[in-house]
């Protein structure tokens, strides 16, 4: 089972460390880009790409001598070091759905459709999302709701489609870059290893910038081209009026938000503040909600149901497409995928292949500037091939974490540069699943919104630019 010439011990080349990525690539190219774009077949599962690649990195490194043992133990520190993070996953999921069940994301929802008005709907098409994805951390879940009411009252009220959408699309991508409710927030700042909260605090520096240029742009064109002043949409009062009447809105459901927010900026540990926020929630929905005790404990473990309201004779088909969500379960595609691409990079880990692979590759960029525009095009390249922001932030953040450790630049930077190309990247690749979404969700072309989308292209503006000045780099600061 072992090489000639070759032992566990011994430096391993390049070669040798590049033959499991170079077969993972592969997996992707055939699996995720060939099947769905050129030979007009399914793609692959994640699940088995990563399945396939783990078991042909195990027998690569067999043929090189390493013992099961030694695999096994080099993927063990790896998940080891995962835990913290997938806990947060698991405690997101039960976040949403105490946060569901209690009315908190609900209410919120219904004021933000109440503030709507034509006269400023450009903007309120940016902000609303921004509001609701950021408390809700899908973006997909916010452009299919809210975005699709907002759609309804920009149209009848004579909005150009075009800046409509790239403006509900920028609102919702806000928040599933900034959102600790946020799947892929989550999973870049695990991807880097580090600190969910610090990972969002270091968004901030780019985030926002981008986010002020992009509502002073959709306030000038608010300005510039008025729609036709429309009070209402049937689909809109509709919607609004079965949230009143599945939940009760009271102030005190701004507690939950609040405790997190409070936790971020008060820097304490991510876990005991999500939990402490759903059991707040949990307890304010038995308080305030005609929901039993039991639809609670349905709803944290199973996530929240429509069907749960069985006073009310039929629900709307958006707002259960609002409100089914959350729950211990839903975040299990997520931490599986997680757990099956930390099993293939603990395996690879036994030979140190990606840090030797990224300096070869990458040995051009020897600045700090350099490196952190490498990570960008990196995250920007994986993304736009796989269609999948898991698999970018564990392949491009297990690459560069030991190239940005050696010349003293902060993780949080890498986390955030995996976002920064990567999650905003997404709504604008036309073949990519997101904007496959958004296309058929809100019924506006790619090529119609793209332009409108200010968010990510001030994004791309702005996060190069940080890059090659130094600014909110945290340069030598502990990682």
């Amino acid at each position: 089972m072992t090489d000639p010439g070759t032992s566990p011990d011994q430096p391993v080349s390049f070669g040798q460390a590049a033959t499991p990525i170079v077969f993972l690539l592969g997996l992707i190219s055939y699996g995720l880009v060939a099947r769905p774009l050129f030979l007009g077949q399914p793609s692959f599962p994640l699940e088995l790409v990563f399945v396939l690649a783990a078991a042909f990195a195990v027998l690569h490194l067999r043929l090189l001598g390493h013992t099961w043992l030694q695999i096994q133990d080099s993927v063990v520190n790896r998940l080891a070091k995962a835990m913290p993070a997938l806990f947060i996953l698991f405690a997101i999921g039960l976040l949403i759905a105490s946060w569901m069940v209690a009315g908190t994301i609900p209410m919120l929802v219904y004021y933000g459709i109440a503030i709507i008005r034509p006269e400023a709907l450009y903007p309120l098409a940016f902000l609303v999302p921004v509001v609701f994805s950021t408390l809700t951390g899908t973006s997909w879940g916010s452009a299919g709701t809210i975005g699709v009411v907002i759609m309804g009252v920009g149209i009848a009220s004579g909005a150009n489609p075009g800046i409509l959408a790239g403006a509900i699309i920028g609102g919702a991508y806000f928040g599933d870059k900034l959102s600790p409710l946020s799947d892929t927030t989550n999973l870049a700042a695990l991807g880097a290893e580090v600190e969910l909260f610090d990972h969002i605090r270091s968004m901030l520096w780019t985030t926002v910038p981008s986010a002020t240029i992009a509502l002073t742009l959709y306030v000038i064109l608010g300005l510039v081209q008025t729609p036709t002043a429309v009070a209402s949409t049937s689909d809109a009062a509709a919607f609004s009026n079965a949230l009143t009447e599945m939940f009760n809105f009271s102030l005190l459901l701004l507690l939950p938000p609040a405790l997190v927010l409070w936790g971020s900026l008060k820097r304490y540990p991510t876990i005991p503040v999500l939990i402490g926020s759903v059991i707040l929630a949990a307890g304010l929905a038995v308080v305030l909600q005609p929901f039993t005790f039991g639809d609670v404990l349905a709803a944290v473990r199973d996530g929240f149901d429509a069907d749960m309201a069985t006073w009310m004779p039929t629900v709307p088909e958006a707002v259960q497409t609002l409100v089914n969500r959350g729950g211990l379960y839903s975040m299990r595609e997520a931490i599986f995928t997680a757990f099956l691409v930390f099993f293939f990079i603990g395996a690879i880990d036994r030979i140190d292949a990606m840090p030797i692979v990224v300096n070869r590759v990458f040995r051009f960029a020897k600045s700090r500037a350099a490196t952190i525009l490498s990570a960008l095009g990196a995250t920007a390249v994986t993304n736009a091939m796989t269609s999948n922001q898991y698999a970018t932030s564990f392949i491009v953040g297990d690459a560069f974490r030991r190239r940005f450790d050696d010349l003293g630049i902060s993780r949080r930077v890498l986390s955030r540069s995996l976002e920064d190309t990567g999650t905003m990247l997404e709504s604008l690749v036309p073949w990519h699943a997101t904007a496959l979404f958004m296309v058929a969700t809100l019924g506006v072309p790619v090529a119609d919104y793209w332009h409108w989308q200010f968010l990510s292209l001030a994004n791309f503006i702005v996060a190069p630019t940080l890059a090659i000045t130094g600014i909110g780099c945290f340069y030598n600061r502990d990682n």
